[in-house]
């Protein structure tokens, strides 16, 4: 008959957990941008004249700016909407392979994006 051989498991020690914390969070302060300034174009540096950018003009009243890395997303709205007296309705942001950051910003149906363009210089 064979033998019946016994092993001991491994003993690991699991570690503890933390005790949950009693304290309330802190609500934050009120966040100051970092890229805020005087002038609006230290935010959006140029715009984008490419056959997307003007497609977006002309169907999605929205028009494409290359903007400053650090610049955050109401940031962006505010220089725009001081730099050419515009209401902005959204900002989108995405950062290119070339490490640009390219925002999409939308206009409002009381302005026009092919206006502004115009006035730029672009259409």
């Amino acid at each position: 008959m064979a033998e019946e051989i016994k092993t001991e498991k491994n003993k690991t020690r699991k570690p503890k957990k933390a005790a949950p914390k009693t304290e309330k969070a802190v609500p934050k302060e009120k966040k100051i941008s970092r890229t805020m300034t005087k002038n609006e174009w230290d935010i959006l540096s140029h715009p984008l004249m490419t056959e997307k950018s003007i497609g977006l003009i002309e169907k999605e009243n929205k028009l494409v700016f290359i903007v400053n890395l650090k610049a955050n997303k109401v940031d962006i709205k505010h220089a725009m909407e001081k730099a050419f007296d515009v209401r902005v309705d959204d900002v989108t942001t995405m950062i290119t392979r070339k490490g640009q950051k390219k925002a999409f910003i939308k206009l409002s149906k009381y302005n026009s994006a092919s206006e502004i363009a115009t006035r730029l210089g672009m259409l």
